[in-house]
């Protein structure tokens, strides 16, 4: 295991196992009278925003900062036509698109949708490259182009091993004849006790008669209790806590007009995870995932941002309850019911495995598993685990009862994330953990189902399948495992 225990699952005070926070949203009026219910809030499906990688004075990038100094990056997009072929002429060139980067990190460019940049280009790979800051503050560039990079026109090997330096006033150029990006450092120095991104001035309203718990003044619709300002958020109060982090209830000004503020989750990384390079890489791996998917079944990223030298991410909420909640306080769940939540669930599954790259969730379980009030729909929770297909492997993690056995290993692929789908229809349908019926025989380590009465046979052996411990002996596909449980139905 490459991480400490924290990065396992843990209780938070709302009662939600998770990998250490919960992601919530509320689209609530603020003139209301606004206290939680008694489930626990959590992402909803959303409708489609523009693409968030357009030029911004505040990027949704990943960012970070270094001790009082602020580091901009800025990428121009050169007029080929004003530069000789043979030999570019600094004093003339032209932008004709920058992007601008306050504090990032890591920058990725290429023609898929994902990237910070994206350059619609053929000759230009879909993830073509990506400039990150090393430890040193020197700037790397990482080569996946797959016709080839070169800085300053000398040619960048495209292999993912062989990382680059590049200077200040770099010009590198996207395959030969590609686009030209050049590459502008500018550090900056900040007073942190004179930033405005964190600041407790905010007038709470003073308007007597407001319900005990509720979020907003009755009459003016302003915050009633404000803890603090990180940047446009108000801090409303603390939804949990985790080994990573904090998860606040938060409003910011509403843009639609409807609404004076717009209620979001906002979810801040422990000063001392940022001493971790696994949990630094999770939760930028998460911002990154979460800000190229668009799912009715998957949380709405917001924003992705420093401030004071902490990590936040800001995204939607509303109230719903998990499955494991569903089942502590009900019961086993009826098997029709069971199954079309399941099936709901593959839908999500199917729509990130076909992702490029793929993307596996890697923490299917009940607790990650939403119920939206809204529409009785699943919406799949708590992406910080996910894993690009093709990136290194070798991380563990997961919840022990839903994990799969390569997946234990560090070994995950796609079916690891059904497998993770048949052990928690045992816990709906059963309201026992997936231990129990976990045992040895012939074929190894399987969950024995055969005695069990609530569960019938077609059904069984579906649940048997998505579970066995080989993964080419699963279904292959979340569409694959979706027929097969609505074949249960009739």
């Amino acid at each position: 295991m490459l991480f400490p225990d924290r990065f396992r699952e843990r209780e938070s005070p709302t009662g939600t196992l998770d990998s250490g926070f919960n992601w919530e949203r509320s689209r609530l009026s603020p003139f209301l009278a606004t206290t939680p219910s008694e489930s626990t809030p959590y992402p909803t499906p959303h409708t489609p925003h523009p693409t968030p990688y357009t030029p911004h004075p505040t990027p949704h990038t990943l960012l970070h900062s270094f001790g009082g100094i602020s580091v901009a990056v800025t990428l121009a997009l050169l007029d080929l036509k004003q530069i000789d072929s043979q030999k570019i002429n600094l004093q003339q060139k032209t932008a004709l698109k920058q992007w601008r980067f306050e504090s990032a990190i890591a920058i990725r460019v290429g023609r898929s949708p994902e990237n910070d940049v994206v350059l619609d280009n053929p000759v230009v790979s879909r993830q073509h490259l990506e400039l990150r800051q090393a430890q040193d503050s020197s700037w790397r560039l990482i080569s996946r182009g797959t016709n080839g990079t070169f800085v300053n026109g000398a040619f960048v090997n495209d292999t993912l091993a062989l990382k680059q330096q590049i200077e200040d006033g770099a010009l590198i150029q996207l395959a030969k004849d590609g686009p030209i990006l050049e590459f502008r450092i500018e550090n900056q120095e900040v007073s942190i006790s004179q930033s405005p991104s964190l600041s407790s001035n905010s007038q709470p309203c003073t308007h007597e008669g407001n319900p005990p718990n509720t979020l907003f003044c009755i009459h003016c619709g302003e915050p009633i209790h404000v803890e603090r300002n990180i940047r446009q958020y108000r801090v409303l109060r603390i939804l949990g806590k985790g080994g990573m982090g904090t998860t606040y209830l938060a409003c910011r000004p509403s843009e639609s007009g409807q609404q004076r503020y717009e209620i979001l989750v906002l979810k801040e990384m422990n000063a001392d995870m940022t001493r971790i390079p696994k949990a630094i890489e999770l939760f930028e791996r998460e911002a990154r995932v979460l800000q190229s998917l668009r799912h009715p079944g998957i949380p709405q990223f917001f924003d992705f941002f420093v401030a004071e030298g902490r990590k936040y991410l800001a995204m939607e909420m509303i109230h719903g309850t998990d499955l494991e909640k569903q089942v502590e306080k009900y019961g086993p769940v009826a098997t029709k019911q069971a199954i079309e939540w399941m099936i709901q669930t593959c839908e999500v599954l199917e729509y990130i495995h076909s992702q490029d790259p793929p993307i596996i969730h890697r923490d299917i379980k009940p607790a990650n598993l939403l119920v939206r009030s809204l529409d009785k729909r699943v919406v799949v929770l708590d992406f910080g685990a996910v894993k690009e297909i093709g990136t290194p492997l070798g991380t563990c993690i997961g919840a022990p009862d839903y994990t799969a056995p390569e997946q234990n290993r560090g070994e995950p692929v796609a079916q690891s994330d059904l497998y993770g789908v048949g052990a928690t229809l045992i816990f709906l349908l059963t309201g026992e953990s997936p231990q129990k019926f976990f045992e040895l025989s012939k074929q190894g380590w399987r969950f024995n189902l055969k005695n069990d009465p609530r569960i019938a046979p077609e059904l069984r052996a579906t649940i048997e399948k998505a579970t066995h411990a080989k993964p080419r002996d699963r279904y292959q596909t979340a569409a694959e495992m979706s027929r097969a449980l609505a074949d249960c139905l009739s």
